[in-house]
C-alpha cells in the first residue's frame, strides 16, 4: 500500500512539473542556439561590453495640455551617441528604476527616460491604465529626434518595461509612431490592455502586437507569472509567423525585476541576467540603427 501511494505522489508530482511553466528545460533562445559564439569557443575570446561614464540633465516636452519630464542620459565625452527612449512601468520611476536607462547610457547610447506619472499625477504601481500616457509615450518619441543629439538620425529605438512596453506599443501602432522607431525592446512587458479583463490577461496578448513590422526583441526570466509568459511567447510566435523579426529570451532561474531587485533580494542568476540582456539590447539596437 505504501509503495502504491509513493507511486501515485510521484506521478502527481511529474504531472505538475509537466504543467508548471517554470520547470521548462527547452527556452526560445537554445532552438536555433542564437546566443552560439564561435569566437568564444573556438578561440575562447570574451567580447568586452562598452562602458562609458554618464552625464544626466533634466528637461521636459509637451504632450497635450501637460508637461512631461524628462532625464536625458547621455555618454561623456566626444563621439555620436544615438538616441533612444526608454519608457518607464507600472512601478514608476523611482532609486531602482532610475538605474536602467544609465545603465543603458553606459552602453553607448543617449537615453532619453520621460516620467509619464509624474505629468499626470499617477501614483506608483497604478492598477488602472489611463490611456492618455499613451499619447504621451507617442510625445516622447517625437521630442527625443528633435534633440540636437539627434541631428542627422532618421529613427530610433524604443526601450521599456513592464507596463512600459505597452505604452511604447501603443505609441508605435495606435499613435503611429512606427514609422520613426527602427527597434522595440522590452523587458518582461505587459503585452494586454491593463484595463481589459482577467481572462485576456491570462490568454490573449494585445492586438496590437500583430502590427509590429519593426524588429522586436524581449526579455524575461522563467519565474516569470504566467499572465505575462502566455502572451508574451504567443505575440512572439505569432510574429514569426508572419515572417517579422521577433525573437524572446527567456532566462533561466529568475523572475520579474531581474534587472532592478534590490541588493537585499538579488541573486547571481538575476544579474547574470541583467547584464546579457544590456549587451544584446545594445547590439541589438546598434543593428538596428545602422553605422553612424
Amino acid at each position: 500500500m505504501r509503495w502504491f501511494a509513493l507511486c501515485l505522489a510521484f506521478a502527481a508530482a511529474s504531472a505538475m512539473a509537466d504543467a508548471a511553466p517554470w520547470t521548462r528545460t527547452e527556452f526560445p533562445q537554445d532552438k536555433d542556439k542564437g546566443w552560439w559564439d564561435a569566437e568564444w569557443w573556438n578561440r575562447g575570446r570574451i567580447p568586452q561590453a562598452e562602458n562609458h561614464a554618464v552625464t544626466v540633465r533634466e528637461a521636459a516636452y509637451r504632450s497635450g495640455e501637460v508637461e512631461v519630464p524628462v532625464r536625458i542620459h547621455r555618454p561623456q565625452g566626444s563621439g555620436r551617441f544615438p538616441v533612444i527612449v526608454f519608457m518607464h512601468g507600472r512601478r514608476g520611476v523611482d532609486e531602482l528604476t532610475r538605474l536602467i536607462p544609465l545603465r543603458l547610457a553606459a552602453r553607448g547610447f543617449t537615453v532619453v527616460a520621460p516620467n509619464f506619472y509624474a505629468a499626470r499625477f499617477i501614483d506608483p504601481y497604478p492598477i488602472r491604465h489611463d490611456p492618455a500616457t499613451e499619447g504621451d509615450a507617442a510625445a516622447a518619441i517625437d521630442y527625443a529626434l528633435s534633440l540636437p543629439e539627434a541631428k542627422g538620425q532618421p529613427k530610433l529605438c524604443v526601450a521599456s518595461h513592464t507596463r512600459g512596453g505597452y505604452y511604447a506599443l501603443k505609441a508605435l501602432t495606435t499613435h503611429g509612431r512606427q514609422s520613426q522607431v527602427a527597434c522595440y525592446v522590452s523587458w518582461y512587458p505587459h503585452w494586454q490592455d491593463p484595463n481589459a479583463p482577467e481572462p485576456m490577461q491570462v490568454y490573449q496578448y494585445a492586438p496590437e502586437v500583430d502590427a509590429l513590422t519593426i524588429p522586436v526583441l524581449v526579455f524575461f526570466g522563467e519565474h516569470e507569472q504566467y499572465q505575462r509568459y502566455r502572451p508574451i511567447l504567443a505575440g512572439i510566435e505569432s510574429l514569426q509567423e508572419k515572417k517579422r523579426a521577433a525573437r524572446v529570451i527567456v532566462y533561466p532561474g529568475v523572475g520579474r525585476g531581474f534587472d532592478f531587485r534590490p541588493p537585499s533580494v538579488r541573486t547571481f542568476a538575476d544579474d547574470l541576467a541583467t547584464q546579457d540582456s544590456l549587451r544584446r539590447a545594445a547590439a541589438f539596437m546598434r543593428g538596428a540603427l545602422g553605422p553612424d
